[in-house]
């Protein structure tokens, strides 16, 4: 398993809609990423240029490419990835302010 820092720009369009899902736990039942996708994006922080970032744990090739297809590419544009060690990226944004701060 890897671990990416990952950093998109959000459809500011369709936040309230990624909020809702996650609220409701949507995406857990997506297998085999639905609970890691869950909690990466319901602790994502945003940076001062606007971007979304968070840390995610991925098993496929390319990285990301199932999580792209079902929820993200939805709900931000332009994601890139940087290969880290588990809990590298977390440590990197823990100070940001929360994407969703009431989740």
């Amino acid at each position: 398993m890897a671990h990416y820092l990952v950093s998109a720009v959000p459809r500011t369009d369709r936040l309230d809609e990624l909020r809702a899902r996650l609220t409701r736990d949507e995406f857990l039942k997506l297998q085999p990423f639905g609970r890691a996708l869950t909690k990466s994006l319901r602790d994502a922080r945003i940076r001062e240029d606007g971007l979304a970032v968070w840390e995610e744990e991925d098993y496929c090739r390319p990285p990301l490419a199932e999580e792209r297809a079902a929820v993200l590419d939805t709900y931000f544009n332009d994601l890139k990835i940087e290969l880290v060690q588990q809990g590298t990226g977390w440590r990197q944004i823990r100070d940001l302010p929360r994407l969703f701060s009431e989740l």
